[in-house]
């Protein structure tokens, strides 16, 4: 059995081959249950907040076929104790004979995985010439999602907001000096104060965060962008309002996941705002042509993608980090 740390997953993982990799498993297909959800009540006693235990399963069949399982947890009070909030671990099995194929550290993939899945939305929704980025959130996810949204559009100017100010300036000065050398070239990295203006200003806007209150607002969006929401992964979250629902060309992950765990899209929802039938397509439909994201030239259009996470984005990550260490360690 091979077992993969973080930092092994990290350089094993090339983020456009591992968005190439996404678009084939969803072209493809596999075995895909709607993810467990299991609450765990106030972990730290009275009054603190709830944990989650995760179960994402996946598996392919046939004579190459693989069965994957992803086990999170997320505790949100961990940040007060200088804690990750999300932990998670990932077994790949054999899918002929369900032997142990190798243990990978699943918060490292979740990064990696989450932030591709965006940039494969991105090829499909967002304006070829996107040039500039706005970042809301600080937390791990962010560095991951703006590396990945400058490999797949020319972003030259990166604009980061959080709510606390001082994070948004250190992960700034951080990126202003790694993100030009992922990239191989020029990119302005700046911290930001008024997210309203922000938003305007951007031709994509990323977003990870575990808000429950609207952080982009449809009045303050214009022609010709793209939206990008990664966190609000309950239906008690949202990162959007209603009238950003209204105003996008809506996308998710997987119908699924999406209209049943996706705070922005289950809120609208359920407040009348949209139905169900407004969700254009999800991942595999775009994948297989089924449905048709931007037109080439089309610098009106509005799109939305909403992500929830799916267990074939895990399975599709780790079988191509295997394949990639046992490849660096055969040379």
């Amino acid at each position: 059995m091979k077992v993969l740390s973080a930092a092994e997953i990290d350089a094993a993982l090339d983020d456009l081959a591992l968005i190439d990799r996404l678009d084939g498993l969803f072209r493809a297909g596999c075995e895909m249950p709607v993810r467990h959800h299991h609450p765990i009540r106030e972990p730290l006693g009275p009054g603190s907040v709830d944990a989650m235990l995760l179960l994402m399963p996946a598996w392919t069949t046939g004579a190459s076929g693989r069965v994957g399982v992803k086990v999170v947890t997320v505790f949100p009070d961990n940040g007060r104790r200088s804690l990750p909030s999300i932990y998670g671990q990932y077994l790949l099995l054999d899918g002929s004979t369900g032997a142990t194929l190798a243990l990978l550290d699943g918060t490292m993939l979740t990064k990696r995985r989450t932030a591709c899945a965006s940039g494969l939305a991105s090829r499909y929704l967002s304006r070829a010439d996107a040039a500039r980025l706005l970042m809301i959130g600080t937390g791990a996810l962010a560095p991951e999602l703006i590396r990945v949204h400058a490999k797949v559009r020319p972003i030259d100017d990166v604009a980061i907001w959080g709510r606390t100010a001082a994070q948004a300036e250190a992960l700034a000065a951080r990126l202003s000096v790694s993100l030009p050398a992922a990239i191989g070239r020029p990119v302005t990295v700046r911290a930001v104060g008024d997210r309203e203006a922000a938003v305007r200003d951007a031709d994509i806007i990323s977003c990870a965060t575990l808000s429950t209150t609207p952080l982009v607002e449809g009045g303050w969006l214009r022609d010709g962008q793209h939206v990008d929401l990664v966190g609000a992964y309950t239906p008690q979250m949202r990162e959007s309002d209603d009238r950003a629902m209204q105003r996008a060309r809506l996308y998710v992950d997987t119908r699924a996941g999406a209209l049943k765990e996706g705070g922005d899209i289950v809120q609208a929802i359920a407040s009348g705002a949209i139905g169900s039938a407004d969700v254009i397509a999800d991942l595999f439909e775009l994948a297989r042509g089924l449905q048709t994201g931007r037109a080439a030239g089309d610098a009106t259009s509005i799109t939305l993608f909403k992500s929830v996470g799916a267990a074939l984005e895990d399975l599709a990550a780790a079988e191509l980090a295997v394949e990639m260490a046992v490849e660096a360690t055969a040379r």
